[in-house]
């Protein structure tokens, strides 16, 4: 298995600077992360920084509460994708969906997902804020927007993903839609854990010491 292939390179952070952020490219390149996972202000500079790595630039829309009005995500989501982004993980209206307004929830995801099909749509879950019904929920609607993923966590809540909401992810979507754990994995004993419990990828800060196994 390789390992980095799985992983979302993660730097999320409000302080990051411009050093941090070129490191985070830097690693990237040299472990062969699948993508670098950053706030939208740093596309642009990761796109040039990953010109002709292979590696991908994934980035956060409505990040990350969910509660931006569905054009505010759309216009991030076309702003992000002008500035290079392939991977857009969007994080759903949390409050309506608690609120049993389902149809507002699909409607914000659909009308990212109408944007185009040359980006990759994760939508994020934040599981640690949902009872099972509403994760479930939350999985059908995602899939039947369209997303390509549905994901565990923004990492901000302070909860992130567990084995036991992977399975009821993985449970609860297609073949076709996969499941991104993300949230406090930190080793590789966490990574395995993931994907053994059914995540086909990974959003780690700790991409290297997952690699390395420290």
């Amino acid at each position: 298995m390789d390992l980095a292939k799985y992983i979302d390179h993660t730097l999320l952070k409000p302080q990051a600077d411009k050093n941090a952020v070129k490191t985070l490219c830097e690693e990237a390149r040299k472990y062969g992360f699948f993508s670098v996972c950053v706030n939208p202000f740093w596309v642009s500079f990761c796109a040039q920084q990953l010109q002709g790595s292979g590696v991908k630039v994934c980035t956060v829309i409505g990040f990350p509460l969910g509660a931006n009005t569905t054009q505010t995500k759309v216009f991030e989501a076309q702003d992000a994708l002008r500035c290079g982004a392939d991977e857009l993980d969007m994080v759903i209206n949390i409050g309506a969906l608690k609120s049993g307004d389902y149809d507002t929830v699909l409607h914000d995801i659909a009308a990212v997902r109408q944007i185009g099909t040359n980006f990759t749509l994760k939508v994020i879950l934040e599981t640690s804020v949902l009872t099972d019904e509403e994760k479930i929920k939350a999985c059908e609607l995602a899939v039947k927007a369209g997303a390509d993923f549905v994901k565990t966590s923004t990492g901000f809540t302070g909860g992130g993903a567990t084995v036991q909401d992977v399975h009821l992810m993985r449970a609860h979507t297609p073949a076709h839609v996969q499941v991104k754990a993300s949230g406090g994995i930190r080793s590789r004993q966490d990574f395995d854990a993931m994907i053994s419990a059914g995540a086909t990828r990974i959003g780690a800060s700790a991409g290297v010491k997952i690699i390395e196994g420290k």
